[in-house]
């Protein structure tokens, strides 16, 4: 397969190109320092300066081989360190620094590089290629009994080749159906890939290379290693929102459901309650299935971002007859994307959906607590109404007991007095009606004193 015109002038300078020296991909950098022309600097300062020199890209030089797998750690770093310690008494040098986000040890015949995110963690493998296999020369690090940190979540294999009429004929290796290639770096790169998996389970990636500085070189290579890797890792909530697609039409069914029997019957008091308790179940199963994704597709968004942001890098030059790789991958991508979206969006949907539904169907039953206090205080005014009046008709009769028992002290009394003894009938019934109307008068002040009171406390 043809890829395209290489002129002559290129071909005579790289058929003496030699292959380079290994070049690690770590400059120097010198060490913060706590102050800054003399005075105390702040303490996160050498943190947020060094953040850019963190992740320092490739040095690369064409032919050169790079192998990426990226595992899935789950932030645990004592995977990665255990891995790099083994990789490290194995080749026979120190180890790394640990703390740094990007590491890796070098030897005569290559060097691998660990990088740590969030989730997952990079292992580059670079080294010069055989110019008779095609292969990277030396000990393959990710073989002979190597532990890997976790899951594979991604593998690459790049190759960076001067661009001849030789290696033109690599594109054969793609599928042809798939292929995406295009010109980067104002013509003086070609990439190539068919996003397809070799017999290893590998992403082939193809650079073909003239008038590359080995810096634009490295950038290229690691811009396309990034790509391929968060594409993938932007995919992984896919399986998730088929999965998550039953469930939420099976709640979608069971709370129309609800909502239609809500509105075709009269909802009693138990009724209501076994409702209120479905709603405030189906609630509680899609906050939890929320809680659970819910870094899951803002990772996902994120790492898409990524993958958009360094397509958009490359500045593409489309060549007839074949995709870019911009285009390719918003063809195959960007429907995922909407569909995690769509799930989302419907999450957000159910959820108002049931807070509405709860909310009417706990007014209902309010509204019939309500009904139901106003019967009790009907009832409990009537029966303050009957004992008012059996109160009235017990104060009459204990009047006249009241007044029976002052008349019969006062019979006994004047009894006992010499000059009266005589005329105690008469004084009696003259007693009687004077002792009967004082007592209903003591009885009114004291039933007239207690409702002042409490018409007093009830003002205040």
């Amino acid at each position: 397969m043809k890829i395209g015109p290489v002129g002559s002038e290129m071909c005579i300078r790289d058929s003496v190109m030699k292959e380079p020296a290994n070049i690690n991909t770590t400059t120097v950098q010198p060490t913060p320092t706590a102050t800054v022309y003399g005075m105390p600097a702040y303490a996160d300062r050498a943190a947020a300066v060094g953040e850019v020199h963190a992740r320092p890209h490739l040095l690369l030089q064409a032919p050169r081989g790079i192998l990426q797998l990226s595992f899935m750690t789950e932030g645990d770093q004592a995977r990665d360190q255990m891995a790099m310690s083994e990789l490290s008494h194995r080749f026979g040098v120190a180890e790394p620094d640990h703390a740094t986000p990007l590491h890796g040890v070098t030897w005569d015949e290559g060097d691998l590089h660990c990088e740590k995110h969030t989730e997952f963690s990079t292992y580059l493998w670079c080294a010069s290629l055989d110019s008779k296999t095609g292969e990277p020369c030396g000990e393959n690090p990710f073989k002979h009994g190597f532990v890997p940190p976790g899951p594979v979540v991604s593998g690459i294999r790049l190759r960076l080749l001067p661009w001849m009429p030789e290696t033109e004929k690599e594109a054969d290796r793609f599928d042809p159906a798939s292929l995406c290639y295009s010109l980067v770096e104002n013509g003086s790169a070609a990439i190539l890939t068919d996003f397809r998996q070799d017999e290893d389970g590998l992403t082939q990636i193809l650079i073909l290379a003239r008038d590359l500085t080995p810096a634009r070189a490295g950038a290229l290579a690691q811009r396309l290693l990034e790509i391929e890797t968060y594409r993938t890792l932007a995919l992984l909530s896919l399986p998730l929102t088929r999965s998550m697609t039953s469930e939420l039409r099976r709640m979608e069914s069971r709370l129309a459901a609800i909502t239609d029997e809500m509105c075709t019957s009269l909802v009693e008091r138990r009724d209501s309650d076994v409702l209120l308790s479905e709603l405030t179940g189906l609630d509680a199963e899609l906050e939890a299935g929320v809680a659970a994704n819910l870094y899951r597709f803002g990772a996902s968004r994120a790492y898409y971002e990524i993958v958009e942001e360094r397509l958009a890098a490359l500045s593409e030059v489309a060549v007839s007859g074949y995709s870019t790789w911009a285009d390719f991958l918003q063809r195959r991508i960007a429907p995922a994307m909407r569909t995690c979206q769509s799930v989302k969006e419907r999450q957000a949907k159910l959820s108002d959906k049931l807070t509405r539904a709860i909310a009417l169907l706990r007014s209902w039953i309010d509204v019939e607590l309500e009904r139901q206090n106003r019967d009790l205080l009907a009832s409990m005014n009537n029966r303050a109404k009957l004992q008012l009046r059996l109160q009235q008709t017990v104060e009459g009769l204990s009047v006249a007991a009241i007044s029976y028992y002052v008349v019969s002290l006062l019979g006994y009394l004047l009894k006992g007095i010499p000059i009266v003894h005589d005329s105690v009938a008469p004084v009696m019934a003259v007693l009687v009606p004077a002792v009967m109307l004082t007592i209903w008068w003591i009885v009114r002040r004291i039933r007239h004193a207690h409702s002042d009171t409490a018409a007093e406390e009830k003002s205040s």
